[in-house]
């Protein structure tokens, strides 16, 4: 086995620092980074701009068919589209976010987005985060980590991110809005947040470096122990 052959799943909450330290890892091992909550924000994106409640079910999932959920390579880094749009810049906003979790609720929008996921870790050499990936998307994973970090923490992380981007945002209703988030993702009916039975569970309350430097090192202990 080589890193080619290795599916690393992250999963965690909302602010966690998943997607950050996923992409340091890809970068420093060559793996293939994954955003699966991308793909939800993107789907989150397009009920906001049709003008659909985020709990009407029915319109929700009468709209699937009209959506094109696709990952793209631009640069060597990767690209969320719809319908042929890049969103990555539009897809960060709390209003995605909460959007992002109320659709995630639905099972259909889950299957619809499943087969996507599936076939993009099917051939191994990536490394992918959200919410059920280790539990659901790629349950044989070779490494599995659930990261978690403090909810004030999280809040702050992503409050700094946003006004970084010249956003006009406040902390108080960031806090909130992830305090929610969390409550719905851990209590949904299908596939709620919760680590797998063999993850490995990571308090992200280190640097980037030393937390992407923990992962690596699981994943080269993983492909000692295969190769041994």
């Amino acid at each position: 086995m080589d890193i080619k052959d290795i599916r690393v799943a992250i999963d965690g909450p909302s602010g966690a620092g998943k997607s950050t330290i996923a992409k340091v890892v890809a970068k420093e091992t060559g793996l293939a980074y994954v955003d699966t909550g991308a793909m939800y924000r993107t789907i989150g994106l397009y009920m906001i701009r049709a003008g659909i409640d985020a709990y009407d079910t029915e319109k929700i999932i009468a709209a699937l068919p009209k959506i094109n959920v696709t990952l793209e390579q631009i640069d060597g880094k990767p690209s969320m589209h719809l319908n042929g749009e890049s969103v990555d810049d539009k897809i960060r906003t709390e209003e995605v976010s909460y959007y992002a979790s109320a659709v995630s609720k639905i099972p259909e929008v889950r299957q619809f987005l499943l087969d996507l996921q599936r076939q993009l870790a099917l051939k191994g050499g990536v490394i992918m985060d959200g919410r059920d990936i280790g539990t659901v998307i790629i349950p044989d994973a070779e490494v599995k980590i659930f990261m978690i970090a403090n909810l004030e923490e999280r809040a702050r992380r992503r409050y700094l991110e946003q006004t970084e981007k010249g956003m006009d945002v406040k902390y108080e209703e960031i806090l909130e809005s992830m305090r929610a988030r969390d409550e719905q993702d851990s209590n949904r009916e299908t596939a709620p947040l919760k680590p797998a039975e063999d993850a490995v569970t990571l308090v992200n309350d280190r640097t980037i470096e030393e937390t992407a430097g923990v992962i690596i090192d699981l994943i080269n202990r993983c492909l000692e122990r295969a190769n041994s």
